[in-house]
């Protein structure tokens, strides 16, 4: 009797909050406690933080830089407070971004606090999309649709932004996205995954909840295609999922569904003149496609958000890093091995990743400089052989796209090896084989070709947009094995 007078002494007070499971001096059956209601439609963290105060708090660390050197490779925004440059990283995406936002700015991702600091801090350049780019970055995304309709995706994305309310105008990714305010479970908040859901011929309102812990994440972490008007406007966002099916959203048909509609064409890359579509952060498609640990029914939050203690309280931490970052504790649920051996097998995985990376990024970068020589002596009245020409830029488009989704997904190969290595080869061998057929066309044509085609970096990777950005030499992920300059030696690469 006295024991429960004590703990409802310590609620009143203000002591025990929501998600607090009582130990120590408890009733004979622990309960979960919690305090206060969250109004429907609340979309204020704060709100909810008083009802789950650990779990906010826990939240609320996404904004903390991360330890440093803990990653080899992905390094975001740790506590050197440096943002990374991808392009310096990875210096043939300035060849091939080079015509759109992304040759001019793209930078490592810091957080889910920086959602949509990132997209305002970025280069001005890339602030004249339309709203559609807010998609996954705010809570306020769904009300803003409901409330412009059309408009939603076709206006400029800083006006767009300015009906978020302005107390909340740099909150990223927040309670009200994942979860149902009554109950707490799991819910799909956004309109593109439950289309892209149906799309596969199922009913997003009969997911289990395993399944749901990897859903929740697909929302923002999948590529999506922002389909375009004849004047280049912003029509709609959908994920290219058609046709596919769960466990098997294959880059083939990812590429397929980009390819099959010229709505799909979002920008021109400048060093071909080709209108192409992009690929954005494809996590759960890549990872979902038969990768060892998707098999093992392992969701996202198993390894980026793992049951931690607070107090007595056991809590998923929602302060979402890479479990490089956390010291790997969230492997050793699993995995028996020490940390330092643990961390030594995944850079194996990403070593070779990145060399893979930049084995098919250079072939394609190539080929991109080859179609450039070649339009230039179309130019001058050379005629080039049409179905050689039209086969390469086929292989090419299907190289690029495989170059542009490994790049993109965030995980260095980690998520799936087998299938990085897979895609990565098929992009070497495309590549290669578009340069064959125009090195072919050219010979046809009495046009010369060296032997090794100059990229030209410097001209690619230096005084980028408003701010004139520069190449970082510091940042460049070379090939971990040495051997990529027996294939694209330092010499024609025109650094």
């Amino acid at each position: 009797m006295e024991c429960r007078r004590f703990l409802l002494n310590l609620l009143a007070a203000g002591f025990l909050t929501g998600g607090l499971l009582v130990s120590g001096c408890a009733p004979e059956k622990a309960e979960l406690v919690r305090v206060g209601t969250i109004e429907d439609g609340d979309i204020n963290p704060a709100n909810w933080g008083k009802v789950y105060p650990h779990n906010y708090d826990s939240w609320a660390k996404t904004k903390d830089p991360r330890p440093a050197g803990m990653s080899r490779y992905k390094k975001g925004y740790d506590t050197d407070l440096v943002i990374y440059d991808k392009l310096s990283e990875f210096p043939y995406m300035a060849v091939l971004f080079n015509g759109w936002g992304f040759g001019v700015e793209y930078n490592e991702p810091r957080g889910h606090h920086y959602m949509v600091i990132d997209q305002l801090e970025i280069d001005p350049s890339r602030l004249k999309a339309g709203g559609a780019c807010l998609t996954c970055k705010s809570p306020y995304v769904p009300k803003l649709r409901e409330q412009l309709g059309a408009a939603y995706f076709s206006d400029p994305y800083l006006d767009v932004h300015a009906k978020i309310p302005k107390e909340f105008q740099t909150l990223g990714a927040a309670c009200s996205d994942c979860h149902d305010n009554r109950t707490m479970g799991l819910k799909l908040s956004r309109w593109t995954l439950g289309r892209a859901i149906k799309d596969m011929g199922r009913d997003p309102d009969r997911v289990i909840r395993q399944e749901a812990r990897l859903l929740v994440c697909a929302q923002c972490h999948v590529t999506y295609v922002i389909p375009k008007d004849g004047e280049m406007k912003s029509t709609d966002v959908f994920f290219p999922w058609q046709g596919s099916k769960t466990g098997d959203i294959s880059i083939e048909n990812i590429i397929k569904v980009i390819r099959s509609d010229p709505s799909h064409m979002e920008w021109t890359q400048a060093v071909t003149g080709f209108k192409v579509g992009f690929i954005r952060h494809p996590e759960y498609e890549f990872y979902t496609r038969g990768g060892v640990h998707y098999r093992s029914n392992v969701a996202c939050a198993d390894c980026h958000m793992p049951y931690t203690r607070v107090g007595a309280n056991k809590i998923s931490d929602h302060n979402v890093m890479s479990p490089l970052k956390a010291d790997l504790k969230a492997c050793q649920q699993c995995h028996t091995e020490t940390p330092d051996k643990l961390r030594d097998r995944v850079y194996t995985i990403q070593d070779r990743t990145v060399s893979l990376m930049n084995r098919s990024g250079y072939a394609t970068a190539v080929t991109a400089r080859l179609f450039g020589i070649i339009h230039a002596a179309q130019a001058e009245g050379k005629v080039i052989d049409e179905e050689l020409y039209e086969r390469a830029k086929d292989l090419y488009l299907e190289a690029l796209y495989r170059v542009i989704f490994i790049g993109a997904e965030n995980s260095v190969g980690f998520h799936n090896p087998t299938e990085a290595g897979r895609i990565c080869g098929d992009a070497v061998a495309m590549a290669s084989k578009a340069e064959s057929f125009l090195r072919q066309a050219a010979a046809q044509a009495g046009v010369e070709l060296p032997a090794d085609i100059n990229l030209e970096l410097a001209r690619y990777l230096n005084e980028r947009g408003v701010r004139k950005l520069m190449f970082r030499p510091e940042f460049e992920f070379q090939d971990p094995f040495g051997t990529q300059e027996m294939i694209t030696p330092v010499a024609t690469q025109g650094r």
